[in-house]
């Protein structure tokens, strides 16, 4: 998700009309545009009339300010899954929240089907501990019913004061009954980066999100590994990206940079040509080239799937685990006057070095590791993909993924994909028949 500040449109509009009315069809542009705006007047007038036959004859007396909120939140909500309108209130949180410390109990949160799903509990938050798993449908919070709130609604009632209590009623796929999970609420320090050392050799490098706070602590671990491991010792570094939903664009490209001499990283495409951006790698490898090994499943989303195809088009790592999210779209913060909150718009889609679209596909693994999930939480720990979430964008190329594994064993000594990492980079292929690395589509520029 990209932050950016739009300017006013209307000097630009008034000279793009200018320059179609003044070529040879000019009168035939203005009648057409002239037509779309009668066609959307035509529809904002019957919205009009909607609102003042509800303020008129509604049984209670409405709210104005409620009303104008709803209609924008199912305009943008009608357009995909990550567009949404923010009020002033929920602006202000995810400012919070993407500064990499709030109040609540450390989830990140999605809408499905009128019920708010678990995209990733964060580690070490009171919903890590309580055992939400990704892929969990919240259906009351403190027993009051989801459905018929609004995402913002919803995440505002699970936070509150420190050291007090909700209650969760999960619907997790496989279990026979919903279950009621109590969690106490705590401040939230995300802390996107941990690391130790392995064997005396490896790095180990876990990065939980792509907030203001990450590429630092990237750098930070890095450099801490390579006083703890002469270079001449060093394997290689393992970054584990498993069940990161995603974040700040910025911070993707500055923690793709840090694996990268050079080159693209990501591309963004829109709906005009002249949209296109593209975002390259800055800085230098800070590993000094270094082998590398990157960890994803089927929650790691957006941010997570740019690091991971930008890394793998230029054969810079080897991904073990199973196929990510899919989630390739971009979201743009439009922020919308004092006091009006802001807009997160679906503006382009996200496009590897190579020109993959990750949307509704994701990215394969090289060498796909499948976990040994426990006989209680078989069938229930699938991760939802973008392209089985209502109203996703349709991948711009190619057929759409379903979704994959998303389950990480909580004890290092039962996880298999962190250790075919392990194994890989001392020089043994975990998984002969899964092994061969597929060659890009088309070479990457460098």
């Amino acid at each position: 998700m990209r932050k950016t500040l739009l300017f006013p449109l209307g000097a630009l509009t008034g000279a793009c009309l200018t320059l179609l009315a003044t070529s040879p069809q000019g009168g035939q542009w203005v009648a057409r545009a002239a037509a779309g705006a009668d066609d959307a007047y035509s529809q904002l007038n019957l919205f009009g009339e909607v609102f003042e036959r509800v303020k008129a004859s509604y049984v209670e007396k409405p709210d104005n300010a409620k009303l104008i909120e709803g209609a924008i939140n199912g305009m943008v909500t009608s357009l995909d899954p990550h567009s949404r309108y923010m009020n002033d209130k929920a602006w202000t949180e995810m400012q919070e929240t993407t500064s990499g410390e709030f109040g609540g109990l450390g989830i990140e949160v999605t809408m499905e089907e009128g019920l708010v799903k678990v995209v990733a509990p964060i580690d070490d938050t009171p919903a890590s501990k309580a055992g939400l798993l990704s892929g969990d449908l919240i259906s009351k919070i403190d027993g009051e019913a989801v459905m018929g709130m609004t995402l913002e609604q919803a995440v505002n009632k699970m936070k509150g004061p420190v050291d007090t209590k909700t209650k969760l009623t999960i619907v997790r796929k496989g279990a026979d009954a919903p279950l009621d999970v109590a969690i106490t609420r705590e401040i939230i320090h995300v802390r996107p980066v941990r690391f130790h050392t392995e064997g005396g050799d490896i790095g180990y490098i876990r990065v939980t999100s792509f907030n203001e706070q990450t590429t630092d602590g990237l750098r930070k671990a890095i450099a801490s590994i390579s006083k703890e491991i002469p270079q001449e010792k060093l394997a290689g570094y393992v970054v584990d990206l498993r069940n990161n939903p995603g974040g700040l664009l910025d911070q993707a490209v500055s923690v793709s940079s840090a694996f990268l001499a050079r080159g693209e990283v990501v591309s963004t495409r829109g709906r005009n040509p002249e949209e296109t951006q593209r975002f390259s790698a800055h800085g230098g490898d800070l590993t000094k080239g270094k082998p590398l090994v990157v960890l994803i499943n089927g929650g790691s989303a957006s941010a997570s799937e740019i690091v991971a195809g930008a890394l793998h088009d230029h054969k810079r790592a080897t991904l073990i685990g199973t196929r990510s999210f899919g989630k390739g779209s971009v979201q743009t913060i439009i922020p919308l006057g004092t006091g009006s909150g802001a807009l997160a718009l679906t503006t382009a889609r996200y496009y590897t070095p190579s020109g993959r679209s990750i949307q509704a596909q994701g990215i394969a693994p090289d060498i796909e590791i499948l976990q040994d999930v426990p006989p209680e939480l078989k069938g229930r720990v699938d991760t939802m993909a973008e392209s089985q979430m209502r109203g996703h964008l349709s991948a711009a190329d190619g057929s759409e993924q379903t979704g994959s594994q998303s389950y990480v064993p909580p004890e290092e000594k039962d996880d298999k994909a962190l250790h075919a990492a392990f194994d890989f980079l001392h020089g043994v292929t975990a998984n002969a028949a899964t092994a061969a690395r597929p060659t890009p589509k088309a070479a990457v520029p460098n």
